[in-house]
């Protein structure tokens, strides 16, 4: 049996709202929105009783997909989001831009902050961190040439 593909990475969030206007001047779609209760997903997760609001987001070619949570049951018990980038664990999503510096213009307008500085990478790459809504720690990347 062979691997199919990734269909999403899952980011937990205090204010969704904020996360997915973040996420779409970053340049994804909004795939759908749904309230998640019940047993079944409190069997999946192992949580019990949980209540999540949840937001599908896909990238413009439609191959990624981020889902935004806010659970509103049970509350949420760690908080990673200050961890540096050598962390264990998940930590960031990066995506690939047309121009960093005209996507970081138009985030800081949403409160983004750069963590360190646009850098190149040997003529290929422009690469950067920022700290999106809720200092969620995501990269950027521009090719070059």
């Amino acid at each position: 049996m062979a691997l199919k593909r990734m269909d999403n990475v899952g980011i937990v969030v205090e204010d969704l709202a904020e996360t997915i206007d973040f996420f779409r001047e970053l340049g994804l779609e909004l795939e759908g929105q749904a309230t998640i209760e019940g047993e079944w997903a409190g069997r999946v997760t192992g949580l019990g009783n949980q209540h999540v609001e949840i937001a599908m987001m896909r990238t413009p070619d439609g191959h990624s997909r981020l889902e935004l949570s806010r659970f509103l049951t049970p509350p949420v018990v760690a908080d990673h989001r200050n961890a540096p980038v050598n962390a264990l664990g998940y930590l960031r999503v990066m995506f690939t831009v047309d121009d960093i510096d005209q996507t970081l213009e138009r985030l800081r307008a949403r409160g983004a902050q750069l963590v360190g500085e646009v850098v190149d990478y040997q003529d290929v790459y422009r690469l950067c961190y920022i700290r999106g809504p809720g200092g969620l720690l995501i990269g950027l990347a521009q090719e070059l040439g």
